[in-house]
């Protein structure tokens, strides 16, 4: 395994605080091939998925149900072929309900009640965190994905010099999105202040000691009123600082519904930024349809479109067909999860694959080197940036409401500075 410095303890510090109090619990784990595993008969892997559908952060998981159907209609067509034996592939799904300790409970769950051979889980550190932990302890691979590296990895306690052996992770980092969110700025004729909206939670830790450092390399300020709790009612301190600043330029990471009630409220006392970049809660077409009209010119980094010139290396389909097929199967909009839910499958297979074993330190030997094309772009873990981790691309959007248009908004590609292959349609337009 290849160790790497890493440059940033302070936010290392940071966003290891958050990792306290995460519920793991300690069992005899199957892993693949044990007696307790799926794969123990000859016949069989059972494959663990563990992410968020319903509470607030539920729009992370809109498309699990169709990728997991389309999953498992591949895999009864595909069985895997592995050291000379076909195994069926049972895919058994558990809902963390938006609550980091129950992605612990139901993990532990997969690994003791349901011999999970393999777990995969996505979106935010509040997930993939306790799941991986789980894995971890448990001596049970496990592939993530859908949260900054950052807060993944140093959110789980790991520091200069330190790998995991269970537990493989792949997105982008907070030094991607610092990077396009700037460029979007950058289009943007403003006075350089920005009001920053961060949660008490890993992704806001995280950002929050990482972001002031870096844009005021470029001439931004940011005005920190303090990290508020997820679920807060009354954002008037908050509007109030950013208003004082004269903040022209709004940032954060909350979660779709906090976003929903702070623009609200923002409208209502007069604050009205120039540009709006923001994670989380603008990813998904559902969330921003929630806010309504003033939702128009918003804007959000992308981690996948339809317009991504990748393809899926199981079944073939483009990014702009694997969105096509979500739309026509849900009659829903197209969700930048599909893509990444889509890639852990892949994954989990290029290991399989790679291994030719269900021996479960087969298996994390092979993720260690290995290098896949994806529906998310090219994968490689040999390359970092630290141990565990392999980095997806990101661009940025602008939400545009469209009238008479098939969807009430659409999210155009605005800035690919750090992806130019990946194409935009058009350039950031001011707020109001």
């Amino acid at each position: 395994m290849h160790r790497r410095t890493l440059s940033r303890p302070a936010l290392a510090r940071a966003v290891a605080a958050t990792g306290a109090g995460l519920l793991v619990l300690t069992a005899c784990g199957g892993g693949l091939g044990s007696a307790d595993g799926g794969g123990e008969d000859g016949s069989t892997l059972t494959i663990g998925y563990v992410t968020p559908q319903t509470g607030p952060l539920a729009a992370f998981g809109e498309a699990d149900s169709f990728v997991v159907d389309q999953m498992t209609d591949y895999f009864a067509d595909n069985p895997l072929e592995l050291g000379g034996t076909s195994y069926d592939v049972e895919i058994v799904v558990k809902d963390t309900q938006s609550d980091s300790v129950r992605a612990g409970e139901v993990t532990a769950e997969l690994i003791n009640d349901d011999g999970a051979d393999l777990i995969l889980a996505a979106s935010t550190p509040d997930t993939v965190n306790p799941v991986a932990d789980q894995c971890e302890a448990n001596g049970v691979p496990c592939i993530t994905t859908a949260a900054p590296w950052q807060p993944y990895f140093f959110g789980r306690g790991a520091s200069e010099g330190d790998s995991f052996d269970w537990t493989y992770h792949f997105f982008w980092g907070l030094e991607d999105v610092e990077a396009v969110y700037q460029d979007m700025w950058s289009q943007v004729d403003t006075n350089s202040q920005a009001g920053a909206l961060w949660p008490n939670d890993p992704d806001g830790n995280a950002w929050s000691a990482d972001f002031p450092g870096v844009v005021s390399e470029n001439g931004y300020t940011i005005t920190d009123p303090g990290l508020y709790e997820n679920g807060t009612q009354d954002y008037s301190a908050q509007i109030s600082a950013f208003q004082a600043a004269d903040a022209q330029i709004l940032l954060g990471v909350p979660i779709p519904p906090d976003f929903a009630t702070f623009w609200q409220q923002a409208q209502q006392q007069g604050y009205s930024p120039r540009i709006a970049t923001v994670a989380k809660a603008l990813l998904f077409p559902s969330a921003v349809e929630a806010i309504g009209d003033s939702a128009d010119g918003l804007s959000t980094e992308v981690w996948w479109t339809p317009e991504y010139p990748f393809e899926s290396s199981l079944t073939g389909q483009s990014a702009q067909e694997l969105a096509d097929a979500y739309e026509a199967g849900t009659g829903q909009q197209w969700t930048q999860p599909i893509g990444f839910v889509h890639a852990l499958f892949e994954v989990a297979v290029a290991a399989l694959t790679e291994a030719d074993s269900t021996d479960g330190q087969a298996v994390v030997d092979a993720l260690a080197d290995l290098q896949v094309s994806t529906v998310v772009g090219d994968l490689d873990w040999t390359s970092g940036p630290v141990p565990n981790v392999a980095k997806t691309p990101l661009v940025g959007g602008q939400w545009r409401a469209t009238e008479g248009g098939e969807h009430p908004f659409e999210l155009v590609i605005v800035s690919n500075s750090e992806h130019p292959e990946i194409p935009t349609a058009g350039t950031v337009e001011p707020l109001g």
